[in-house]
């Protein structure tokens, strides 16, 4: 308790934001889901998963059945999702009224997310490979999850802060000048390896630490998400997850995650495909993102993070606040426009390559994209540093 005091002591001292947040009115009405898990009012949607009963024993069904098995219960869950915030159910009150199934809603999904590693459709690569069988695709990864850190973290979005931060090895894009590029790119088996209890007692400590969410993160948690909606079944506290991802999932995958993740925290990187093409290596990058956004926002609170990269205002930050503002409702999303850029990893390593992202954003590029935002309507001064 003492250890825990002084790191609350300490994280309110260094992000004295973070505090603010808790009492902003703005935030709170935004995120409202997620501060209501965060501060126990409401239990976590994985919470509830384990409350549907499953009437048939999904190891059982063949994938096809297993998807039909699936679409009921999420009529199932929605129904009583829809009670429990009509009703101003509280966690505690939760645990009294609703008991945990067996099998239930979470083990159909984790039943789906191993068969689907059969031919793995994770993300929009589709590359196919037998996961199961020891097969690696762009990602490189067969069923291992590494995990190469976790602890508070201090350093995302005031509303996050302290952030219950996992980082995951491995990635399923190529970005050339990923500031992570060591765990995602050239060292992804260099992290601790972990099974699905292990990964459930790293979120059940970050929790008890003082953590208001569990961020999974990389890297990107794509590739290890079968392991990840797996640890949910052993996580025994309540907590908000957190999908801080790139955004390339298969509608699959989005499935699988959107009855179970209470806060999105997506990138939405570039506002056209030639871009993507060039500086991360895929393929329909626009039309999948944006396809994926337009789902999470109907199940969950969503915080966007868009990078500025220099020489991009135009062809990219533009184009990719316009369709947030023309196409998501602005009352449910915050925008975190990022300043941060530098040249890592090729670019760093080869700058003649990439002439137009060899150097850091100019002021004056950040500021045509603050005032574009401020133009189109956006919440993104609450979160944006």
């Amino acid at each position: 308790m003492q250890i825990y005091m002084w790191r609350r002591e300490y994280w309110a001292l260094v992000r004295p934001d973070a505090v603010e947040a808790l009492y902003n009115k703005t935030m709170r009405k935004i995120l409202r889901w997620y501060y209501s898990v965060m501060e126990d009012q409401r239990p976590a949607k994985f919470m509830i998963a384990k409350t549907i009963s499953s009437r048939e024993d999904p190891k059982k069904l063949d994938l096809e059945n297993l998807w039909n098995l699936h679409r009921e219960l999420a009529k199932e869950f929605q129904s009583v999702f829809n009670e429990i915030d009509r009703e101003d159910i509280s966690f505690e009150e939760f645990r009294k009224r609703y008991r945990f199934a067996e099998p239930n809603f979470l083990d159909v999904k984790i039943e789906i997310a191993y068969r689907m590693l059969r031919e793995c459709c994770f993300c929009e690569r589709r590359c196919r490979v037998n996961r199961i069988e020891g097969g690696k695709g762009v990602c490189r990864l067969n069923t291992k999850v590494y995990v190469h850190s976790w602890f508070l973290h201090l350093g995302e979005e005031a509303p996050l802060v302290p952030s219950g931060t996992i980082f995951y090895g491995s990635c399923n894009f190529k970005c050339v000048y990923c500031q992570n590029w060591e765990i995602s790119q050239e060292g992804i088996y260099n992290g601790v390896e972990v099974d699905a209890r292990k990964l459930a007692l790293i979120q059940k400590e970050l929790r008890i630490e003082g953590a208001r969410n569990i961020n999974h993160v990389g890297g990107d948690p794509t590739p290890s998400a079968h392991v990840i909606l797996e640890s949910l079944k052993y996580l025994e506290i309540n907590v908000p997850q957190l999908w801080n991802s790139n955004f390339y999932m298969t509608p699959e995958l989005m499935e699988l995650l959107k009855h179970v993740i209470d806060i999105w925290l997506p990138d939405f990187k570039y506002g056209n495909n030639e871009c993507a093409k060039r500086l991360s290596r895929v393929d329909r990058y626009f039309e999948v993102v944006t396809r994926n956004l337009l789902e999470a926002i109907n199940y969950g609170d969503m915080i966007i993070r868009h990078l500025v990269l220099p020489n991009h205002v135009e062809c990219c930050s533009y184009r990719v606040l316009e369709w947030i503002a023309k196409n998501l409702p602005k009352d449910r999303v915050l925008v975190n426009i990022m300043d941060q850029y530098r040249p890592e990893y090729l670019v760093f390593r080869n700058p003649r390559d990439y002439p137009d992202i060899s150097r850091r954003p100019h002021r004056d590029e950040l500021e045509r994209v603050y005032l574009f935002a401020e133009k189109m309507g956006l919440h993104w001064r609450e979160v944006s540093r």
